[in-house]
């Protein structure tokens, strides 16, 4: 096979993608992609030898990070961009080897360089997934690399805000690190927890950054209509991003709006002083072929979940920070403290039409930890007088397959006394469906963003210490979260790493997940996967 790749949710067959990714991946950029991690690992393994030496290892982390970053679903189809972070890495390791004496029998991922194309071309087959052949080594070393991708994700946020930490960093290096070193299943089993608990850290770390700089998301009704100006449709997650590009759009005659993932841009109270931002167009990230071509106007993609450009608005759409496509104008990153420089989006912007209106309306939406802490009493209330039967947590991402309507299909059945909590682009499943109120807190609660669930964890241990409860899972909660990419892996290892137990994922469990692992897993964690609604809907409601 010319590449093996299973790291999502729609990897082929729920087995792999072996000659092009699901996603678009061409196997090219799949092997080179392959190529880099394989470099980033052996770049790991050095930086924690000079970790344990006592030496800061800032840098080399945060380099690790941005190149996990770029090679999770959907965030880099760019196989020139790969190929530098290939080479950066190598150049990286050389300078760790010449700085100190790593010792003997170093790991291939250690002590290989490359100065052509060529040559990384020839480590394709060691740089496999595949070159593990263990299936349950594999699988652990993959379960850990895909958590860390995600985690990678989080901690390029919240870096790129000012807020780092570097026993984040160290833990990071160690894990990835283990995934070459001689590990048995029950070592790397105890590392797969670990990286859990980094999960956790990482995403209270992001939580601390978003708010500590934007203000607390609060309850907002956001508008899904359209104005007659010509705007800019921003995607992905980047809140800085947004930041920018409102600030350098203002007194313009330019609008901004929203796009999947981005749409809690419009919960924080720092970028509701900006007039020319109207509120949010479309829907999931998968929509984006018939929804990028009748916004008109230019697109901007801040992070993952870029999906192949169509030609009806390639002469329109920008990538930023991680995200790449071949061909697509790249917005440079900041220098010397500056903001990135959007003007040549802006500049064609007032030369498009205005979006056509593809919908009308509104969604609320804002319930991050703190905003659901201030409605505390009125929430306990509830549940006590039997109002609030359960709490669903129906978080992750969406997806293009039709077993994805599961979903939709199970937030329509229950019961009008269970309240869905949700972060993340799976509540574009029903986040538009008209599901009512208890008492005045509607029944979905969205916190925000994949990047925004640590909220969801953070409401349910303030639950727990409010019903002074002695075991998290004694909570009235439940789960049936979709999956799709690297973030969502790392979500899940987070919510095991606290404690939940009985977790439902979907539509299918990972293909990288042995039987033995996954065994292991079930054992431990009592981890579900989905069903069908009806009987998944008796287990949540009794």
């Amino acid at each position: 096979m010319s590449m093996f790749c299973f790291q999502c949710q729609e990897a082929a067959k729920n087995t792999g993608c072996t000659t092009r990714g699901v996603c678009g991946r061409e196997e090219v950029t799949a092997n080179h992609m392959d190529v880099l991690v394989y470099n980033l690992k052996g770049l790991a393994w050095l930086a924690g030898r000079k970790a344990a030496a006592g030496q800061t290892i800032v840098s080399d982390a945060a380099f690790i990070t941005r190149g996990l970053f770029a090679t999770i679903t959907n965030a880099n189809f760019d196989t020139d961009r790969i190929i530098a972070l290939t080479f950066e890495a190598i150049e990286r390791k050389r300078a760790l080897l010449e700085a100190g004496d790593p010792g003997e029998n170093l790991p291939p991922e250690v002590s290989f360089e490359a100065g052509t194309v060529p040559e990384l071309e020839a480590l394709f087959p060691e740089a496999s997934v595949l070159a593990t052949r263990d299936d349950d080594i594999r699988s652990l070393r993959e379960f850990i690399v895909y958590g860390l991708k995600g985690i990678a994700a989080y901690a390029d946020h919240a870096s790129t805000l000012g807020y780092e930490d570097e026993e984040i960093s160290r833990e990071i290096v160690t894990e990835l690190a283990a995934t070459i070193e001689d590990r048995s299943i029950e070592e790397l089993t105890q590392v797969l927890i670990d990286t859990g608990n980094t999960a956790v850290k990482t995403m209270a770390l992001l939580d601390s950054a978003n708010t500590g700089t934007y203000g607390h998301p609060e309850i907002t009704h956001v508008n899904l209509g359209t104005r007659d100006r010509p705007g800019i449709l921003i995607s992905g997650h980047d809140l800085k991003d947004m930041a920018e590009l409102l600030e350098q759009t203002r007194d313009t005659g330019v609008d901004v709006y929203t796009h999947s993932e981005m749409l809690p841009a419009n919960y924080y109270p720092a970028f509701k002083k900006y007039d020319h931002f109207v509120g949010n167009y479309g829907g999931s990230w998968y929509e984006q072929g018939t929804e990028f071509a009748s916004f008109n106007g230019p697109i901007l993609m801040t992070t993952n979940c870029i999906t192949p450009v169509r030609p009806a608005y390639r002469d329109r759409i920008f990538t930023t920070g991680m995200a790449g496509y071949p061909g697509v104008p790249h917005i440079a990153d900041r220098e010397d403290g500056r903001p990135k420089d959007f003007s040549r989006v802006i500049e064609l912007a007032k030369r498009c039409d205005p979006p056509e209106q593809i919908e009308e309306g509104e969604i609320v939406g804002g319930f991050a930890h703190h905003q659901v802490e201030a409605l505390a009493d009125q929430v306990v209330d509830a549940v006590k007088s039997g109002a609030i039967r359960k709490f669903v947590v129906m978080g992750g991402c969406d997806g293009r397959m039709k077993s994805r309507e599961y979903f939709a299909d199970l937030a329509k059945e229950l019961p009008r006394d269970t309240v869905i909590m949700t972060a993340g682009c799976a509540k574009y499943r029903y986040n538009k469906l008209d599901l009512g109120d208890i008492g005045g807190i509607p029944r979905v609660l969205d916190a925000g963003q994949c990047n925004d669930s640590y909220s969801i964890a953070a409401i349910a241990l303030k639950l727990k210490e409010l019903f002074e409860l002695d075991d998290i899972n004694d909570l009235p909660v439940d789960f049936a979260i979709a999956w799709y990419e690297q973030k969502a892996v790392c979500v899940l290892l987070a919510l095991l790493a606290l404690g939940f137990k009985g977790v439902r994922i979907g539509p299918t469990l990972p293909a990288f997940v042995s039987d033995t692992v996954k065994a292991t897993i079930v054992e431990a964690f009592d981890l579900k996967a989905t069903s069908d609604v009806k009987s998944d809907l008796a287990a949540i409601v009794g």
